[in-house]
């Protein structure tokens, strides 16, 4: 299992929400660039990074967050505000490692059909994009988890599957932002209802033991954002944690 560092941005800043909530930011007073610098110098191949204004439907810092990204030589799994079959495609083109998509994929019935089909040819577009999936008690949130989707979570998992995508980002809203251990209960169930998916688990993940939690279940990555910034698991932690999951894999 590897570890992702998160960073996600509002106004240009880094910040964590609590539960999703814009109302409760935290602001760690740093940049984009300046924590990117600090996770690549501490070995960090890849890095998790969200538009929280894109993902509220305000693009106005869009193009400063893809610039910064296209700049780093890590890889970097984007999210926030991706909202078209062009925009995914074009994000995968410049180099972007990993696109999450997620409203869009809910809202719109086509949308997962329409992007199905850039999986034929040279490029297998299935391999870089992540379906974002945000749960709150078994229900898929959306909008900035202000919405409820009527889709039941496993037929969602299913239908996603049936297309060719099978990597998935799984939030747990109850968790997010509290520091208060990770969903394992939900990341199991998950994977006991599809054993081939690759799942991202992300909320609430507060120290090693909650890393090793995971770990345990076989998810294939986790993402870590306010522990770290908030000094309950450190950078040399994750460096030493990925260097040995990328040996013994």
């Amino acid at each position: 299992m590897y570890i992702i560092p998160a960073i996600d941005i509002l106004d240009k800043q880094v910040v964590r929400l609590r539960e999703g909530n814009y109302n409760e930011v935290t602001n760690y007073g740093v940049n984009l660039e300046d924590v990117i610098e600090k996770y690549q110098a501490n070995g960090t191949e890849l890095v998790h990074i969200i538009d929280l204004n894109g993902a509220k439907g305000d693009f106005s810092n869009q193009e400063h967050l893809f610039d910064v990204a296209r700049k780093t030589e890590m890889k970097v799994q984007y999210g926030g505000g991706v909202r078209s079959i062009e925009k995914v495609k074009e994000l995968i083109d410049a180099g972007i490692h990993r696109v999450i998509v997620g409203t869009q994929a809910i809202t719109n019935p086509e949308f997962l059909d329409e992007l199905s089909e850039l999986n034929y040819g040279k490029q297998k577009y299935a391999d870089h994009i992540v379906i974002a999936i945000d749960v709150l008690d078994e229900v898929i949130k959306y909008s900035g988890w202000v919405e409820s989707s009527p889709v039941k979570l496993m037929d969602y998992i299913d239908r996603c599957l049936s297309l060719g995508f099978f990597r998935f980002l799984c939030t747990d809203i109850n968790k997010d932002g509290k520091l208060g251990g990770a969903g394992v209960d939900l990341y199991q169930k998950l994977l006991d209802h599809s054993p081939i998916i690759k799942l991202i688990a992300s909320g609430g993940i507060s120290s090693m033991e909650d890393i090793e939690a995971l770990d345990k279940i076989r998810v294939e990555a986790c993402v870590v954002g306010k522990a770290i910034y908030e000094n309950r698991i450190s950078i040399e932690e994750i460096q030493q944690w990925n260097l040995r999951s990328l040996i013994s894999f």
